[in-house]
């Protein structure tokens, strides 16, 4: 990311349309000529065209750059981007022969053309049994828990999905990284972990549609909102889930749910809570849950190849990409804490190393994380029994040490080696989760376009499609 906001050599759209680009030198005393310009043109990440020059140009100075773009074809789910990338073609002091000294993408307005619709045969029927909520088919099984808020079981024609029960759950939180604890959000913004912890079903609602059913539930946050997830299940086993993250400020009269979720929710307790909640911003706004730890192969259409995040993703272009969920663990932080998310992302395929799996597809973009450990492994504050970052400077210090103010305040000291690799992938999906950073580590907050406050309400959703 450093090495792009340097880099010497810039590019800029003049007609995305016709191929058209601005290369700029930001050199001040070396020309261009002896650096070749390359450029890809993808298709989902597949090259259809490509090209290298080489441009004259001096100091400070700018030249226009003509790539072919003409006849690509708009397609179903397609979207077409143009890479660039300058590289050395004679050694420099440290630099080698083919080295990179810049890069950039564009993505091509040629809209992708509407999916079809998904249509599966077969009939789904639904039986309660207790707690449990079954929706069944001859080829699949979904298992909603009315009392924890878990699906506690996916199975598709005889693959069981989620391990141990810990299915699909709303997920506000994230591992509080450094520079979280430098602003103080894990004490500030303590609710959202409770929210994915103690959040109550004030409502299940199952209604045909077809030969599908549409699971519907209400979940009452501690934070004193909605979150409102809405499951399209097929015959198939194929799962669309549509989520609506209801905004603190929400209003009795033009909220459309059910009687029993409105008395949940419009109770004077929730709306304290809401009131005290809607002065703050969510760390992340998704779902969880955890796949068999075979599942590790990880193969996504996003921006990559390593960790990036809403502030951190300029020089992570959109691609594809292959990796596992071992290696997507970003262990290079002293101090575990929140890693390995990747942004922007279309689709994301967890499968075994036979090809079968779980394919995640986003109804317009997602983040996610697919890690071989738990949020809560990486949540510093969990580290029971570990030494929290005390300032002994003075005896006082010492002696006047107290746990209950540290609460949230003060890390657990944690390092790489307390990271063992558990047995199972946990899927974390995200609308969006919050920047990393402000412009200092001590107290600076993530800016305000990259963080979600409270107070407004969103909407999105994904695809669960079993991989065969």
């Amino acid at each position: 990311e450093v090495k792009y906001a340097h880099q010497n050599v810039g590019f800029e759209a003049v007609d995305l349309a016709a191929g058209k680009f601005l290369v700029k030198n930001r050199f001040y005393f070396t020309g261009l000529k002896k650096y070749q310009i390359n450029y890809a043109v993808k298709a989902n990440g597949k090259v259809v065209r490509k090209g290298k020059t080489f441009l004259d140009i001096e100091p400070q100075d700018s030249q226009e750059l003509n790539v072919n773009v003409a006849g690509l074809q708009p397609k179903a789910g397609t979207e077409y981007f143009v890479n660039f990338w300058v590289t050395t073609t004679e050694p420099e002091i440290l630099i080698p022969v083919g080295h990179e000294i810049a890069s950039e993408q564009f993505r091509l307005p040629i809209e992708p053309l509407t999916v079809a619709e998904h249509k599966a045969s077969g009939k789904t029927s639904v039986t309660t049994e207790g707690d449990e909520v079954k929706v069944t088919s001859s080829k699949m099984q979904f298992v909603f828990n009315k009392k924890s808020g878990l699906v506690t079981s996916y199975k598709v024609n005889g693959t069981e999905y989620f391990t141990e029960g810990f299915g699909i759950q709303p997920n506000f939180w994230r591992a509080p990284n450094d520079n979280d604890y430098g602003n103080g959000q894990p004490k500030r913004e303590q609710i959202w972990k409770q929210s994915s912890k103690n959040f109550k079903v004030a409502d299940v609602i199952t209604e045909a549609e077809g030969n599908n059913t549409i699971l519907t539930a209400n979940y009452l946050l501690a934070a004193g909102n909605l979150y409102i997830v809405k499951y399209t299940i097929y015959p198939d086993g194929v799962v669309h889930a549509d989520i609506t993250f209801t905004s603190t400020d929400m209003e009795e009269g033009k909220t459309e749910v059910s009687e029993a979720t409105l008395m949940a929710t419009f109770s004077p307790g929730q709306q304290e809570a809401r009131r005290a909640a809607s002065k703050l911003v969510v760390p992340r706004i998704g779902v969880r849950f955890r796949l068999p730890a075979d599942m590790n192969q990880v193969e996504y259409f996003g921006r990559g190849p390593g960790e990036n995040y809403i502030d951190r993703q300029r020089a992570s272009f959109v691609d594809l990409y292959k990796t596992t969920a071992d290696a997507m663990y970003t262990n290079n932080y002293v101090r575990p804490q929140e890693n390995g998310h990747r942004t922007d992302t279309r689709w994301v395929e967890l499968t075994r190393k036979n090809g079968k799996g779980l394919k995640i597809v986003a109804d317009e973009t997602i983040g996610f994380n697919a890690l071989r450990n738990s949020v809560e492994d990486f949540d510093s504050e969990e580290a029971v029994g570990k030494l929290r970052q005390w300032n002994n400077f003075t005896p006082e210090e010492i002696a006047n040490r107290s746990e209950e103010k540290a609460k949230n305040v003060l890390r657990h000291m944690t390092h790489v080696n307390d990271i063992t690799p558990r047995n199972f992938v946990e899927v974390c999906v995200d609308m969006k989760q919050q920047g990393v950073a402000g412009f200092n580590s001590w107290g600076d907050r993530p800016l305000p376009e990259h963080t979600m406050p409270a107070n407004q309400e969103y909407k999105w959703g994904f695809t669960l499609i079993p991989v065969k």
